[in-house]
């Protein structure tokens, strides 16, 4: 089994907002739902739900945000 890098999601209140993706990563969305649906035994979440934790993923593993993000935070 693979190890995805985002698990169960958590039910937290959203902030609304509107963007526009590639057909190609609306697809990607969609298999990578499926593939927690597989991994969790829960159902699929919907795609928009993912993107806000890959988001958060995102800037969670990115040394140069952090470092700016800490500097910031310093002042």
């Amino acid at each position: 089994m693979t190890k995805l890098k985002l698990g169960p999601l958590a039910d937290d209140k959203p902030v609304k907002l509107t963007i526009e993706l590639s057909a190609a990563v609306f697809r990607d969305l969609k298999s990578y739902a499926e593939a927690i649906a597989r991994e969790s035994g829960q159902s699929a979440p919907g795609p928009a739900k993912l993107i806000a934790p890959m988001i958060q993923r995102f800037m969670a593993t990115d040394k140069g945000f952090s470092k700016v993000k800490r500097a910031a935070t310093n002042r």
